[in-house]
């Protein structure tokens, strides 16, 4: 019997028909054609440049109906960000300006005639710092402006070495401040050997007329600079030089210096006490000051010196001279012979203007024939040694500009010139032994530095 064929299968095992069979030399094809184009394209992956590389890609999803999406083909390339120059403003160029004070100049009278601002100028005045320093002004002063078409934007000031007024602009008005001024100490060292004079001599070794002074103080009371000075005489000496900003500003004091005269043998070596103030001691730790100096003044020559027999020039008669005659420029300061209380300042008959000062031991020094007093050198005021007490001048019976000195003691009028003047006190106990630690590197460094000097010189003599 046959049943008619149903629409609908029932069975459902796979068709027993073998399909057919694929060329293997296509497929030997496909794959040698297919190895060396996956080469090439990862070569070229790798030579893209990443600078230029269009960032991630992501294969889309909405493959088509069985297709596959494989790990590597989620792989991102990591994006590289190109490096942008940072490129900052320009400063702005602001106008500069210096404005120096002279002689009945003000603040107010500078800023009009360059078109500044006075209201800046006047608010910058009610500021404490600003102010004080504005109401001490005077000629020599200099103030470094930097301005927008007369539009203060800062001020500076230097006050002296150390310290400055410095004024800037802020969004609130403006500031003003003391700055510092860092400096820089150099330690120097010269040599020089006197033929005709200590200033000559140093010029030619190069030292200033500030040290020149310097050395000449130090020394003041063991050494006449203009009579005891012989040929052949030399000195040592180190000193401070004082920069800013790498350049020189001026010489500062001396550490330590050696004076060889006429056969003796003078050393002094500086100390800075815990109060700031500076002196010299030798080695030993004994002062180089005495308690007196010899010249009270920078005289030119001794015109006339204690002789109790001597012609008086103007009366034309015997009368003593029991002082000592220094000739010296109008004007020369006079310096207080050692530390003292003013007990007559005024006319004294021949004397013409002068001044007396009583020391310790009963010692009391007259100064005479001075054209004007110094200020502070009042009457019952004290005056420490080398203080300006008066200026050299030819008032009472004077022929001519000079100072007339005298030394007392107990009344008794003795020679200036060579009495035995008492010792300055040594060093304090308590700077003793510090006073020594320090002295010894210096003093090492200076017998250096004359070994070489000695050497220098034998050299060339030979």
């Amino acid at each position: 019997m046959h049943r008619p064929v149903s629409p609908v299968l029932h069975d459902y095992k796979p068709s027993s028909v073998t399909p057919p069979k694929k060329s293997k030399a296509l497929q030997w094809f496909v794959v040698g054609l297919g190895i060396p184009l996956i080469g090439l394209a990862l070569l070229t992956l790798v030579d893209r440049p990443r600078a230029t590389s269009p960032g991630p890609s992501i294969p889309s999803m909405a493959a088509s109906a069985g297709s596959e999406v494989t790990v590597a083909d989620l792989a991102v390339e990591p994006f590289v960000y190109a490096e942008t120059p940072l490129v900052l403003a320009p400063e702005p160029e602001y106008d500069k300006l210096t404005l120096t004070i002279r002689s009945g100049d003000t603040l107010d009278q500078l800023f009009r005639k360059h078109d500044l601002d006075i209201g800046h100028l006047a608010t910058i005045a009610r500021l404490d710092a600003a102010g004080k320093q504005f109401r001490r002004i005077k000629p020599g002063d200099v103030f470094e402006i930097t301005h927008d078409d007369g539009q203060l934007i800062s001020m500076y000031s230097a006050l002296n070495l150390t310290s400055a007024l410095q004024i800037d602009r802020l969004e609130s008005g403006f500031s003003a401040e003391i700055v510092e001024r860092p400096i820089e100490t150099r330690k120097r060292l010269a040599y020089g050997v006197i033929q005709s004079s200590l200033f000559e001599s140093a010029v030619d070794a190069g030292l200033s007329d500030k040290l020149i002074m310097n050395i000449a103080g130090i020394f003041a009371w063991d050494v006449d600079f203009v009579l005891d000075i012989r040929t052949g005489d030399n000195y040592y000496v180190q000193w401070e030089e004082v920069w800013q900003d790498g350049e020189f500003v001026t010489d500062g004091e001396i550490i330590a210096a050696e004076f060889n005269n006429n056969g003796r043998t003078h050393r002094a070596i500086r100390f800075i006490d815990d109060s700031g103030r500076t002196d010299y001691f030798t080695p030993d730790g004994h002062s180089v000051r005495k308690a007196f100096i010899r010249a009270p003044v920078d005289f030119t020559r001794i015109s006339s010196n204690f002789n109790p027999n001597r012609r008086h020039p103007i009366l034309n008669k015997i009368r003593a001279h029991r002082g000592v005659d220094y000739a010296a420029p109008r004007g020369t300061p006079i310096k207080a012979a050692g530390d003292g209380k003013v007990i007559y300042r005024g006319v004294k008959n021949g004397y013409g203007n002068a001044v007396i000062l009583q020391h310790g031991g009963n010692i009391t020094t007259l100064y005479a024939h001075m054209s004007k007093f110094a200020a502070k050198a009042r009457l019952g005021s004290r005056v420490r040694q080398g203080q300006t007490i008066g200026y050299v001048g030819a008032t009472g019976l004077a022929t001519a500009n000079h100072l007339h000195y005298e030394y007392r003691i107990n009344g008794v009028h003795r020679n200036p010139r060579t009495v035995a003047l008492p010792k300055a006190d040594p060093i304090a106990d308590k700077y003793r032994e510090q006073f020594f630690t320090m002295a010894e590197p210096i003093l090492k460094e200076l017998e250096q530095f004359k070994s070489t000097q000695l050497a220098t010189v034998a050299h060339l003599s030979n």
